[in-house]
């Protein structure tokens, strides 16, 4: 019986993937970090609300088996690069190494397809380099999950993400051979991946591109 530990547990995917971990009998606990009450209540959920801001007083706090890292953000909600790149690089960061520190053997995060440390696009880059950085930390497992396009409800209106879902969607029959990869994919779905990964505790590290996220749930 293990213990989950998440950051970003109320986005589109961490919501999702929330309920199967309360669900899943191979969880004895889960705990969650977050800026304010969510008002979720369940036998097996700890709820910390947390400054994410202020590390040393959740420190020890980061104590469990496997840590899942859907935390995330858009440049434009965050309001600057510098204010985007604090929640997907800075914040998975420092919980990552907090929970290097206390022994957590698995660290799974959702990354973004193409992300690349070297690429002139700042969100793609700064996936990119909390990938480079997970990689030479020395935990059991990190597997790095980068879906397409996601697909589901989130609580926050994204326009952009909205029309070009619309036209993927409609699209999607196109999305063969090596463009199978680009084909959107629900957000569900990739909750679903997280929880069969973790679950499968395959040693090293490993990225997980978009159709072999689809894969791993069919």
């Amino acid at each position: 019986m293990k213990t989950a530990l998440i950051i970003g547990s109320t986005g589109l995917i961490g919501s999702e993937l929330l309920n199967l971990l309360l669900e899943n009998t191979h969880y004895a606990k889960v705990v969650t970090f977050v800026k304010r009450d969510t008002g979720i209540k369940h036998a097996k959920l700890t709820q910390h609300i947390i400054d994410f801001d202020k590390p040393e007083t959740y420190k020890e706090l980061v104590v469990g088996d496997d840590f899942f890292c859907t935390i995330g953000t858009t440049i434009k909600k965050a309001g600057s690069k510098k204010a985007f790149r604090k929640v997907d690089f800075e914040y998975p960061r420092q919980f990552a190494a907090f929970a290097l520190q206390n022994k957590v053997k698995q660290f799974l995060i959702i990354s973004s397809l193409s992300a690349d440390a070297n690429s002139g696009n700042f969100y793609l880059k700064t996936k990119g380099e909390i990938q480079d950085f997970l990689k030479d930390c020395n935990f059991e497992s990190v597997a790095v999950l980068q879906p397409s396009l996601l697909l589901g409800n989130r609580t926050e209106f994204r326009l952009g993400e909205k029309v070009g879902a619309f036209f993927m969607k409609t699209l999607s029959f196109l999305f063969l051979g090596n463009l199978k990869k680009y084909k959107p994919i629900e957000g569900k779905t990739v909750a679903k991946a997280l929880l069969k990964i973790a679950e499968a505790n395959n040693k090293g590290f490993k990225i997980y591109e978009s159709d072999v996220i689809q894969e791993i749930v069919n």
